[in-house]
C-alpha cells in the first residue's frame, strides 16, 4: 500500500478549522478520508465483497447479537430480535448486492436540446451514522448497507442506550473491517456529541426530533448534508365502513412489537365516538389473544430502562388524573414481578389534547383514542399536526383509501395495515418536516448516499460552444424574442 497522502493537501471543511484538541475523534476522520483519496472510487466487484464480508460477519454474530440486545433491554423477545435485527439486515444485504452494478450505471437523462449528457453516480466520501437504541443492530447497520452500496466509508456511533450491543457491533466491525474504511464508536453521550460535530461528506442519524434538531445544527456548521430518520406521533385513522375488530387485529401487530417502541409504531387512534366502546372490547381480546399472560412472558419485550419505564408510566397516569379511561390488558390479574419493566398493552380513551399521551411520541405499548364526529374531523386533526412518520388509515372503499394517500402527507403509509411498509426494502422510508429529512432503503438509500453528478460529454470535433465563438449575431436576438413568445 502507497503512502497515505498528507492530511495538509485538503483544504478545511469550514472557514474555522476543528483542531485536534476540540474533537478527539477527527483524527478517525481524518485517517479515513485519506483512505478514501488514496484508494479511489471503489468498483461494483469491491461493494459488493464488503456487502458480502458484513452479510458473513452478521451471520457468524447473530447469537452474540440477539443476546447483547437481549441484556441491554433486560429481556426482549427473541424472536423479534433475529426478525427485525438479523434476518431484516441480511436480507437486505442480499438484495443491495445483486442491485448495485444496475444502480451505480450512469443513465441518460430526457434530451434537453444538447446530446451526450449523462448522470453519474459518485461516493460523497466518509458517512457518520449514528444509530438508535429501539433496534440497535439494525438502525446501525440498515444505513451502513447503502453507504457501502453507493462506495463510501464509514464512522458508526450505535446508541449508548444499548452499551453491550455496542460493543458487539465494533468487535463484529473491527474483525471483518480496516478502521479507516468502517469503524464504530463507543461512548456516552459527550461522544456523541463530538461524533456528531464532526465535518463529514454526510451525516445521518436516527431517533428522537429534538435530538435531530441539535444534529443539524452540528452540522450546518461544517456545511455537512444530513439524513434525519426522526419520529413524532404516527396517527390512526378508522373509517366508519371498516369493521373495528380487523383493524384492532392489524394494529396491535404494530403497536405490541418491541412493547411499542419503534418510531412507526400505531401512536393513536381517530375513530367515530359512537365506535369507541367496540374498539376498546375488540382490543382486549385482541390483546390477550397476543398476549394470554403479562408475568415473565417470553414474548413480551420489556421497555428499554428504568427511565423509559418511569416515563411512559407517567404519561399513563397523567391520563388518568385528567380524567381518561385507562384499560390495561392483564388477562390473568398477574402480578408484574419487580424489577421487571413490562407494561401491559394499554387502551386510554376519553382523551384530551392537553394529556401527555396526545401531546408526545409515546414509544411504548399505549394506544390512546380521539372519539370524533367524521371522517372529516379526523383529517383535519392530523393535517393540523407536525407531520407524522408513519400515517395508517382503514377503509373498506379503496378508491376512499387512495384518495386519502394522495391528499395527507406523512413520511409513510399503510391503507387498512399497520409499520408493513417498512419491509419492503424497495420502498423509501423516511420522514418529512419534524419526522426527519432524506430516505434511504434500496435504491433510495444508494441514491442517499451517493453524489448525482451531471457530465455533458461532447463531440472532439464539435462543440455548442463553438456557435458563441465571436461576437453575438444581431439577428439572433429577435430569434430570441420570438422564442420567449412561444415559450410562454
Amino acid at each position: 500500500m502507497s503512502t497515505p497522502l498528507p492530511v495538509s493537501i485538503r483544504p478545511p471543511r469550514s472557514e474555522e478549522k476543528i483542531s485536534e484538541n476540540a474533537n478527539p475523534l477527527l483524527p478517525i476522520l481524518e485517517k479515513q478520508r485519506d483512505a478514501f483519496i488514496q484508494r479511489g472510487i471503489p468498483s461494483v466487484e469491491d461493494r459488493v465483497r464488503a456487502l458480502e464480508t458484513l452479510g458473513k460477519a452478521v451471520g457468524e454474530y447473530s447469537e452474540k447479537l440477539v443476546a447483547a440486545v437481549q441484556a441491554d433491554f433486560g429481556h426482549r423477545s427473541p424472536h423479534e430480535t433475529y426478525a427485525t435485527e438479523v434476518l431484516g439486515v441480511l436480507a437486505e444485504i442480499k438484495m443491495t448486492k445483486g442491485k448495485i452494478k444496475k444502480w451505480a450505471k450512469p443513465k441518460k437523462p430526457p434530451f434537453g436540446g444538447i446530446p451526450g449528457g449523462r448522470i453519474v453516480y459518485q461516493p460523497k466520501g466518509v458517512i457518520g451514522i449514528m444509530g438508535a437504541w429501539n433496534y440497535p443492530v439494525m438502525l446501525s447497520l440498515s444505513p451502513l448497507i447503502g453507504v457501502l452500496a453507493a462506495g463510501n466509508h464509514a464512522m458508526m456511533k450505535p446508541s449508548d442506550m444499548t452499551p453491550r450491543t455496542a460493543e458487539v457491533l465494533d468487535e463484529l466491525i473491527s474483525r471483518n473491517f480496516s478502521d479507516d474504511y468502517v469503524k464504530v464508536i463507543t461512548g456516552d453521550v459527550q461522544v456523541a456529541v463530538d461524533f456528531s460535530a464532526l465535518p463529514y461528506d454526510h451525516l445521518m442519524y436516527t431517533g428522537n426530533t429534538e435530538i435531530g434538531r441539535r444534529v443539524m445544527v452540528a452540522a450546518a456548521k461544517n456545511l455537512t448534508p444530513v439524513t434525519l430518520e426522526l419520529g413524532g406521533k404516527s396517527p390512526t385513522i378508522i373509517a366508519d365502513n371498516f369493521p373495528v375488530k380487523e383493524a384492532v387485529a392489524r394494529i396491535i401487530m404494530g403497536k405490541s412489537m418491541n412493547s411499542g417502541q419503534t418510531c412507526i409504531a400505531p401512536d393513536y387512534v381517530l375513530i367515530n365516538k359512537n365506535r369507541t366502546n367496540e374498539l376498546v372490547e375488540c382490543f382486549k381480546a385482541a390483546a390477550t389473544k397476543r398476549f394470554p399472560t403479562v408475568a415473565n412472558n417470553q414474548d413480551i419485550t420489556w421497555i428499554v430502562n428504568d427511565r423509559h419505564y418511569q416515563r411512559v408510566n407517567s404519561m399513563i397516569e397523567d391520563a388518568r388524573e385528567k380524567g381518561a379511561n385507562v384499560i390495561q390488558v392483564n388477562p390473568q390479574n398477574e402480578t408484574i414481578p419487580e424489577g421487571s419493566r413490562v407494561i401491559p398493552l394499554t387502551i386510554i380513551t376519553d382523551t384530551t389534547d392537553d394529556m401527555l399521551v396526545m401531546q408526545e411520541e409515546i414509544f411504548g405499548p399505549v394506544l390512546p383514542v380521539k372519539g370524533v364526529d367524521s371522517i372529516d374531523e379526523a383529517f383535519n386533526f392530523v393535517k393540523s399536526r407536525p407531520r407524522p412518520l408513519a400515517l395508517y388509515y382503514f377503509d373498506s372503499d379503496r378508491k376512499q383509501g387512495e384518495k386519502v394517500m394522495d391528499e395527507t402527507i406523512a413520511g409513510g403509509a399503510c391503507v387498512n395495515d399497520s409499520v408493513v411498509h417498512l419491509a419492503n426494502m424497495n420502498m423509501p422510508f423516511g420522514g418529512t418536516g419534524d419526522s426527519g429529512v432524506g430516505a434511504y432503503h434500496g435504491f433510495d438509500g444508494f441514491c442517499e448516499f451517493s453524489h448525482k453528478k451531471g457530465v455533458q460529454m461532447s463531440s472532439a470535433r464539435f462543440s455548442p460552444t463553438a456557435l458563441l465563438g465571436g461576437s453575438y449575431p444581431e439577428f439572433v436576438l429577435g430569434i430570441m424574442k420570438k422564442a420567449s413568445k412561444w415559450l410562454s
